[in-house]
């Protein structure tokens, strides 16, 4: 049997917004729970979840206003990753929120500048190539960190450039790219407390 290739389209960015903002309704009290850094205001949670919600809106609405077309057609992968990172940015909400929002910014700076490939064989559209999604973790990374006016090792930026880390490391197509990054955050995050006392005291890893 052929070996599946995973790849990144419209379809999975689509997935990742439902399935992000699924995740964070389930678990946004818990995070708000361990929210002790910068400021233990208890909405770190709220804030992303409300972040991805707006996303996630922008995402539906391109989808939306072609499949009501005479013609419809799927979109295309750049108009998908911009709306995804402005819903982000309008919707932004705290600290948390806006880094997200910075993080899609710059993942959406490279997918949607032409980063992908096409599979002329079966009549798919343009996707992300693997070395597209390594970039964009790493500009990701890079947008994220530019937007604080003082970076702290031990938050989400630090998770963030692990992440672009271990996916540069990484050979294979976007499902292997994509799983790296997530154990180098996985591994970083749990590394948190032990970069900032005040989440070492807590007992808890970064909300962010």
């Amino acid at each position: 049997m052929p070996q599946t290739r995973h790849v990144l389209d419209v379809a999975a960015v689509r997935a990742w917004c439902s399935l992000a903002l699924e995740a964070l309704g389930r678990d946004r009290a818990e995070i708000d729970a361990i929210n002790v850094y910068p400021v233990a205001d208890g909405d770190t949670g709220t804030n992303l979840y409300l972040t991805v919600e707006s996303a996630h809106q922008a995402v539906e609405a391109v989808f939306d206003g072609l499949e009501t077309a005479p013609e419809p057609a799927p979109p295309a992968l750049s108009d998908v990753m911009r709306a995804m990172a402005h819903g982000a940015l309008i919707g932004a909400r705290g600290n948390s929120g806006t880094i997200l929002a910075q993080l899609l910014r710059g993942m959406a700076q490279v997918l949607a500048d032409g980063a992908h490939e096409q599979d002329h064989a079966s009549g798919a559209g343009p996707r992300a190539s693997a070395s597209a999604l390594r970039l964009a973790l790493t500009r990701a990374a890079e947008a994220a960190r530019a937007a604080v006016a003082h970076p702290v090792e031990g938050t989400v930026l630090t998770v963030a450039a692990a992440a672009a880390t271990a996916a540069q490391e990484t050979e294979g197509d976007c499902g292997a790219v994509a799983r790296a990054a997530y154990e180098g955050a996985c591994a970083a995050l749990d590394a948190t407390p032990g970069q900032l006392p005040v989440l070492r005291t807590a007992g808890v890893v970064d909300a962010g």
